[in-house]
């Protein structure tokens, strides 16, 4: 399609769109939670409960900065302990530049201490006191062999912390820190923004008024994967995995010998069922007359999954830094257990229509195309506001990189295209023009962490370009607690996502409504984020890229599958939440990565989750027939 009809297009209808990025509740019970959600019936109460959230994400992204500080100080403190008398590395130096964060690097040896320090770094008096007093600690610390942490300082308004952390195997000597927690403020500007929508047009077809919903109802949470609690396998069965495959000889004797058919298999990996043996005999069998490297039994369901072997379905940790105590939604949505059928695939591109990456991130190196800056074209679509960086190392952040978080894909490429500008807004023809750009630019999916309750033409149109292209359009909902319908999420060619939090409750800033297809989780999601760190946002936001990155991981498994077969796999293939089926506080449910993995690849499951796949099945079965 010609640009110049879209432009024109887009000059007869400019609607404001802007982030869907809020914060999540406090801690508080999962009652407690719902209840809040039903009497927030005026926008001081709504505030109240908002700011409460905001504590959180602030909180988390405080210990997120605290943590990936230790990391670099524990690298900098060997790297200075192994350096050769006299000649300091320039890793210190090397660090701050990317680093902002780091305005002061100390290296202490006991005896003699080194600072490599920013230039523009200055303290007011007061500052410098504390910070005094707490540089002592952390060389009595280090005297000691101890790391360090201070409190945030200055008092009422924390602007750095103090850390240090000792060299291994080194008495007296390590590295120290004046760390620079500007993040916090970033994020608290960055959420206090995207507390309401930017103001809708006055007049116009798009003048638009705010609705604040209180009929949630209460809603038990429903999940058929507590049922997998049995171990039963079949009796004449068996699965072994030799070192060198059977050659077809040998295969023959073992048909004549076991009474059996032709064995399924996956490379050296075999199943025989036998006409004439228990699983005990041929146990027997093949350990005695095959030398095979593993027998098992070929299980039908798995034993709170933890069967060894072939069958194994223990998910795969990844070793970045913050995964294990941050990354609690991953391991929620069974995406772990999926990276067991796709870790993704560089073919898939995933364009992220936001306020554009982060483009020198460590942990998006590998990850990220050359994009589009729609906001000023021949500029590269660098994130001035840190929302688009968040999203899409949620989507793809490096995995197993010792550094940071995990993204969802090991594989496939980030498409950023900043449509909105450094306020975090932006205009329908921005938007629209983003996604055609992308379409244009080989993205299989897009994912679109903004909207408006404006129902624009032009956006539409270039909606329908996108799918008409067989291009998978994800969007979230909005975070008004609302039942009004949010665009583009609430277009029939979009699958919208709304927000879950770790109970899977709806979040309470989440909107709802029968336009939902799914949910995914959206409280204090730690990723990356601008200048080389790391924060915990929440909002449906943070929700939509969970669910872009199953369709690109759905897409690298089965690369044949239409735009509307992957939205179809996303939605039946879920932890049913709520009321059965699908229904308007919670869609059809929460995605299930390796349910929807394991439907992609096809009727036939992949031979070693053959048995959880006929679980599931017959679960299905009987929770239909009840």
């Amino acid at each position: 399609m010609r640009w110049q009809r879209w432009a024109a297009l887009g000059l007869a209808g400019v609607a404001a769109v802007a982030l869907y990025n809020l914060i999540p509740d406090s801690s508080a019970p999962s009652a407690n939670r719902q209840a809040e959600i039903k009497t927030v019936k005026n926008p001081a109460e709504e505030h109240k409960l908002k700011q409460m959230m905001l504590k959180r994400d602030m909180t988390a992204t405080e210990r997120l900065a605290r943590l990936d500080a230790k990391r670099h100080l524990r690298l900098l403190a060997d790297k200075f302990a192994a350096a050769q008398p006299g000649k300091l590395p320039t890793d210190a130096g090397d660090l701050q530049k990317d680093h902002k964060q780091f305005p002061s690097l100390r290296w202490y040896t006991g005896k003699q201490e080194r600072e490599f320090r920013a230039e523009k770094f200055r303290l007011e008096a007061a500052e410098q006191k504390q910070l005094d007093t707490y540089l002592g600690f952390a060389r009595n610390a280090l005297r000691k062999g101890n790391s360090y942490e201070s409190p945030g300082f200055p008092q009422g308004n924390p602007k750095y912390v103090v850390a240090a952390e000792p060299a291994q195997g080194k008495n007296q000597q390590g590295m120290i820190a004046v760390l620079d927690m500007g993040i916090l403020s970033r994020v608290q500007d960055h959420q206090h923004k995207n507390l309401r929508l930017i103001p809708y047009p006055k007049e116009g077809k798009y003048k638009i008024e705010s609705v604040h919903a209180d009929t949630l109802q209460d809603i038990t949470v429903k999940t058929g994967h507590d049922n997998e609690k049995a171990s039963h396998y079949y009796e004449n069965e068996i699965v072994v995995t030799f070192g060198k495959a059977p050659s077809a000889a040998d295969m023959k004797k073992i048909e004549r010998d076991l009474r059996c058919k032709p064995a399924q298999n996956i490379g050296n990996t075999y199943i025989f069922r036998s006409e004439s043996m228990d699983m005990k005999q041929l146990t027997t069998y093949f350990k005695k007359h095959w030398k095979p490297n593993h027998v098992e039994p070929h299980y039908l369901y798995m034993t709170n999954e933890n069967v060894t072997g072939l069958g194994d379905e223990n998910p795969e940790i990844p070793n970045d830094l913050l995964f294990s105590e941050y990354q609690w939604n991953l391991p929620i949505i069974e995406t772990n257990r999926g990276w067991k059928l796709s870790k993704g695939s560089n073919d898939v591109i995933v364009g992220v229509v936001d306020t554009g990456v982060d483009l020198k991130h460590p942990d998006l190196q590998g990850r990220l195309l050359k994009g589009y800056n729609v906001v000023s074209p021949g500029d590269d679509p660098v994130d001035d506001v840190g929302h688009g960086t968040h999203v899409a190392g949620i989507i793809s952040a490096n995995v197993n990189n010792n550094e940071g978080i995990a993204g969802m894909m090991w594989g496939g490429k980030i498409l950023p295209v900043k449509a909105l500008d450094k306020t975090g807004s932006g205009t329908t023809y921005s938007v629209a023009q983003g996604i055609i750009w992308a379409t244009d630019h080989g993205a299989k999916v897009i994912n679109m962490s903004l909207g408006n309750y404006a129902d624009a033409q032009f956006l539409h149109e270039a909606i329908k370009y996108a799918f008409d292209r067989d291009v998978v359009l994800i969007a979230a909902t909005g975070n008004d607690n609302t039942e009004r319908p949010g665009y583009p999420a609430a277009y029939p060619e979009v699958l919208s996502v709304s927000a879950t939090d770790y109970h899977l409750q709806r979040a309470s800033f989440s909107n709802y409504g029968d336009y939902v297809d799914v949910m995914a989780p959206g409280e204090s999601i730690a990723s990356t984020y601008p200048d080389n760190q790391y924060a915990a946002l929440s909002g449906t936001s943070m929700a939509s890229p969970h669910v872009s990155a199953l369709a690109a991981l759905i897409r690298s498994v089965n690369p044949k599958l239409k735009n509307t077969e992957v939205m179809d796999i996303i939605r039946k293939n879920v932890i049913d939440l709520g009321d059965p089926g699908h229904d308007k506080y919670f869609g059809y449910g929460q995605i299930d990565v390796f349910s929807a993995l394991e439907s992609a690849q096809g009727n036939s499951a992949p031979l070693q989750f053959w048995p959880q796949s006929m679980q599931r099945k017959m679960n299905k079965i009987l929770n239909d027939a009840m």
